[in-house]
């Protein structure tokens, strides 16, 4: 390094977050259907995860009916983080009291 040169840093090297990425520089497997935006070109797997993504990020962009996909995706997700917060909790309630029960018989 010459005295010319300016130092650089581990953030400065880091490639930046898919967020950041330009349209096009997504890491998608060659052949896989992809649900692009149109806003942005951000490819997403799922037409559902589209949906939300446009609600999130381009809300004032929306048309009546894409506002109307969007609120239904998103009641979905919170419906199954739901029923996920549930199943986890019974699962450590169980964990806890099994080995609870484990404890006291040795």
């Amino acid at each position: 390094m010459t005295d010319t040169e300016p130092a650089t840093t581990d953030r400065e090297r880091k490639s930046p977050s898919t967020a950041d990425a330009p349209s096009g520089d997504y890491d998608v497997p060659p052949g896989a259907e992809t649900y692009d935006c149109r806003y942005c070109g951000r490819p997403f797997a799922t037409e559902s995860r589209l949906e939300l993504h446009r609600g999130l990020d381009h809300p004032g962009d929306l048309d009546d009916d894409e506002v109307e996909a969007f609120r239904t995706a998103y009641e979905a997700e919170e419906e199954a983080l739901a029923t996920f917060r549930l199943r986890a909790l019974g699962a450590l309630v169980l964990l806890y009291f099994g080995l609870l029960m484990v404890y006291a018989l040795v």
